[in-house]
């Protein structure tokens, strides 16, 4: 099963769910913020995907952050921002079970379905 990762006010989020509906994808929709997001289930997209692509740098709840907890980002720091502030990771994240896909992008959603 499909499942699509991310906060429902996200625009991003919300241009995917509405592609994948338009285009009869079935999937799940797992909000970061009410379900929260298991500290191995990360771990195992940062190893895939690498915790650069996930930790959003650009967005609001980054520039919210202390600058003492941006400096000399590694890894480690990363993924325990992300598990304590998980609407920090770059959204959505696609899981199609056998691979994950950060972002929207029609063109790439295509080529995926």
């Amino acid at each position: 099963m499909t499942t699509l990762y991310g906060i429902p006010n996200c625009d991003t989020v919300r241009k995917a769910r509405k592609w994948l509906k338009a285009n009869g994808v079935e999937f799940d929709f797992h909000d970061f913020r009410k379900d929260g997001l298991d500290e191995k289930q990360l771990k195992r997209w940062v190893k895939e995907l690498g915790w650069e692509v996930l930790l959003n740098k650009r967005g609001m709840m980054w520039r919210k952050l202390p600058d003492n907890k941006k400096e000399n980002i590694d890894e480690k720091k990363a993924i325990a921002i992300m598990l304590n502030e998980p609407a920090i990771i770059k959204r959505p994240v696609l899981d199609l079970g056998k691979q994950r896909h950060v972002g929207f992008s029609e063109a790439e959603y295509k080529k995926l379905f």
